[in-house]
């Protein structure tokens, strides 16, 4: 049985490789798929289950309760506005949180006394907003305009890092969709949107754009530095640099998870924090399709976006051409000659240390 490290050293050296450039079709009509069904599922919903900060209605808040049971606040408001929506939430240990429509004055003063009954607490414990929309339709617009802030320095800052804007662009094709998928699974579960789950989307962002420019630097090493001496296409290059850093974006991602789960649990079964809950499953989600866009999405489509360059398409027609009659043993002993030579040379340089393995 290969251990862990032994499968990280094989894709780093190419022994082992999977196939992320050489099957994007078959990855980019998943992801497209995933998308389609994600929306699809959000309009047969009816839409995504906006909170009460962007739909308006009235909120109500019960502190000093010994039992925090939702059911005892669904049934006042049962009893007191039985035509509202309403959703009940422990916000906090002892605190209560009932959301629903907006309620006349009338209807405000029974579910206060229902709650006030239900909870078995005082007047004065029991308190009532009313929210409108307008709160809600400001901060959507303010996360709108940061995302567009967002991406287009993303892109400027990745097309003079990288020195080629089709890097950035496919940097940015892969943000995009982190974000739309992210959210359209929010749409299809049924998960409430409010502006600590926006908050939540912006912030996948850094985490998707982290592991894309490890696996984008990777590439350009692989591609830019050394392409003339390789004896691998353009094409080959890049998926070697995706599976060279799997481990590490897989090891990113998991460190990244981990913590932010735990914050979900906490947030949904001991604490039952709202605002805790909706930024961490916004992040749980978000990291997941961030990192899975990285090395099925973005690299493959940065090597679709290059092949027809003349350069890339001279230098892949040598490659085959060299390669015409060798045998596949042959063939593969060379991908192992390239790693040697480019790790002595490496060595020879003074101060110079040889590549960093992924960590296992």
């Amino acid at each position: 049985m290969t251990s862990l490290a032994q499968w990280g050293n094989e894709l780093y050296t190419g022994k082992r490789s999977y196939p992320f450039v050489q099957k994007w079709k078959l990855w980019f009509a998943i992801a497209a798929l995933l998308l389609l069904v994600s929306g699809g599922l959000t309009m047969m919903r009816g839409g995504f289950n906006l909170g009460i900060e962007f739909r308006g209605g009235s909120e109500f808040t019960v502190s000093g309760v010994e039992n925090t049971d939702p059911s005892l606040g669904q049934a006042a408001m049962s009893e007191a506005a039985p035509e509202s929506e309403s959703t009940v939430t422990n916000i906090a240990p002892g605190t209560m949180r009932v959301q629903t429509e907006q309620l006349d004055d009338t209807q405000t003063l029974a579910v206060g006394d229902r709650l006030q009954q239900a909870y078995g607490v005082g007047e004065d414990q029991v308190t009532s907003n009313f929210i409108g929309p307008t709160w809600g339709e400001a901060v959507s617009q303010q996360a709108l305009l940061g995302l567009i802030i967002f991406v287009v320095l993303v892109a400027l800052l990745m097309a003079v890092y990288f020195r080629t804007w089709k890097m950035s662009l496919a940097a940015v094709i892969g943000l995009l969709y982190v974000v739309a998928l992210s959210a359209g699974i929010y749409g299809a579960v049924g998960f409430e949107i409010t502006p600590s789950a926006i908050i939540g989307f912006l912030t996948i962002l850094s985490y998707a754009l982290y592991d894309t420019v490890v696996v984008f630097d990777k590439i350009r090493e692989n591609t830019e530095t050394s392409l003339e001496d390789s004896r691998r296409t353009f094409a080959e290059n890049v998926n070697l640099a995706i599976n060279q850093t799997l481990v590490r974006s897989i090891n990113t991602s998991m460190v990244g998870v981990l913590p932010v789960g735990s914050i979900l649990f906490i947030g949904v079964f001991l604490l039952g924090a709202g605002t805790l809950r909706d930024i961490a499953l916004a992040l749980f989600v978000g990291i997941i399709v961030g990192t899975l866009a990285t090395l099925f999405i973005q690299a493959p489509l940065y090597a679709l976006l290059r092949r027809n360059e003349p350069s890339i398409q001279v230098h892949d027609r040598k490659v085959l051409d060299q390669r015409v009659g060798e045998e596949p043993a042959e063939y593969a002993a060379t991908f192992e000659t390239e790693l040697e030579e480019k790790e002595a040379a490496a060595a020879r340089k003074p101060g110079a240390d040889l590549e960093e393995r992924p960590a296992h």
